[in-house]
């Protein structure tokens, strides 16, 4: 059996994120909002970021890693794990302006934000795509 190597350095990568991204939720909370959000949009901002990756990545994780076991540390898994860690990093970097999460002001650069965001979802989904045709064809 093939050890995972590429998806732990991955797994890695993500705790680093999700760490990250959880102090930033905390350290918001110390002004007041201990419970939910409240009204308050620039919370209800980082508390999505840190969901959604908290949401994605434990399967994304698995199936990468199922599929490394079944066919070894190929350059299709590399690219995977590098592909899937770049999109998540646009995510998390789209949703740090109101811009990339609620859509203001969509002027200038802050217009990059929304992009980062849509970079991110489209680049989870085509990790997705890649690994379930990836393992359907170590399968077959």
């Amino acid at each position: 059996m093939n050890l995972p190597l590429y998806t732990a350095a991955l797994g890695a990568f993500v705790i680093v994120l999700q760490v990250a991204l959880m102090l930033s939720v905390g350290m918001h909370r110390t002004k007041g909002q201990f419970i939910g959000i409240g009204d308050d949009r620039d919370l209800e901002r980082k508390v999505r970021r840190h969901g959604n990756l908290a949401e994605n990545s434990g399967l994304f994780l698995v199936v990468i890693a199922l599929f490394e076991m079944l066919v070894g540390q190929t350059t299709y898994v590399l690219v995977l794990c590098i592909a899937f860690a770049v999109a998540r990093a646009f995510h998390a970097l789209g949703f740090s302006s109101m811009a990339g999460s609620h859509g203001e002001d969509l002027t200038g650069a802050r217009r990059a934000f929304a992009g980062m965001r849509a970079l991110g979802a489209f680049g989870t989904i085509g990790v997705a795509l890649g690994s379930a045709w990836g393992i359907t064809s170590a399968l077959i």
